[in-house]
């Protein structure tokens, strides 16, 4: 009797370890994990099936949006009826030593490197559009389904390509970077460049224009290039990257005259699209046609 009891807790032991074995792998049966192979070759090849129709599915539905977009025009774009104001540099607190060039270059290599797609060389390729009017040109219908059913013209030149007018860098007189290469930073009174971001189709109702008020007591001002700060009809509309591959975005630059009794004082200054439908004061969106930023000069 006490040999049978001395070997009871072996023989569980032997077959808590065996059970535990054949629930992985069962060599009698030939089972994995409860299943044998034909069993899980079967479950493989359902969900192998399965994923390859969802996959097949996920890729018809692609092809068919794909077919509806087209390569010039967004689908949807009335989400967004009025454009943002941005300023170059693009520093919302600019903060300037007058006597220290290595402070302000910066802000000059910024404003030199945007400019360059201005150039008067560069510009001079595009068209010289009348001033005022809006430059359209839009196809016409039936001239964009010959378009499309036509060959490429020599050279490759894409028949949905729009000409753009002329900006010339030379129209921002002194803030063109051209008269002097500091842009008014060296001598305190800097250059700012405005620009609208770019919104297909947008035409502007009335003469926009950018206004630039200063919102603290010290009280400076404002000359503008061109002048009044205008943003000329002609720049309009935009008919995307790809189509208006040679199009730059309209500039007002606007030269901030501070004087010494401002030095050492931050001046925000805010700045808005003036003269036309374009919204300027949505108290959700502080960028939506104006900017407001801060400007300090020291020496």
């Amino acid at each position: 009797m006490a040999g049978t009891t001395e070997d009871k807790p072996a023989a569980d032991k032997e077959e808590k370890a065996s059970s535990w074995k054949d629930a992985i792998y069962n060599s009698r049966t030939g089972e994995l994990m409860g299943r044998t192979a034909s069993s899980w070759g079967c479950i493989l090849l359902f969900y192998l099936v399965f994923y390859l129709f969802l996959a097949g599915m996920f890729a018809l539905t692609m092809w068919v949006m794909l077919l509806t977009l087209d390569d010039y025009v967004p689908k949807y774009s009335d989400r967004v009826p009025t454009p943002g104001l941005v300023i170059r540099p693009k520093s919302l607190d600019i903060l300037i030593n007058k006597n220290d060039p290595a402070n302000y270059g910066e802000y000059v290599q910024h404003l030199e490197n945007l400019l360059k797609n201005y150039n008067d060389t560069l510009q001079e390729k595009n068209e010289l559009c009348p001033p005022g009017e809006y430059f359209d040109q839009d196809l016409k219908k039936e001239d964009a389904q010959e378009n499309q059913g036509a060959e490429q013209p020599l050279g490759n030149e894409d028949v949905n390509a729009r000409k753009a007018c002329q900006f010339k860098r030379s129209v921002l007189g002194r803030c063109s970077g051209l008269s002097d290469n500091t842009f008014g930073y060296s001598d305190g009174k800097p250059c700012v460049l405005l620009k609208m971001n770019r919104i297909i189709g947008l035409k502007p109702r009335g003469d926009p224009y950018i206004n630039c008020t200063s919102m603290t007591e010290a009280k400076i001002d404002f000359v503008y290039f061109p002048n009044g700060g205008s943003i000329d009809k002609m720049y309009f509309p935009y008919y995307g990257k790809k189509a208006h591959a040679s199009y730059v975005q309209p500039l007002v630059a606007v030269k901030l005259l501070v004087n010494k009794e401002e030095y050492n004082t931050e001046l925000t200054i805010e700045c808005r699209i003036e003269g036309s439908n374009l919204r300027n004061n949505d108290v959700r969106d502080k960028f939506l046609g104006r900017v407001t930023f801060r400007v300090k000069v020291v020496e």
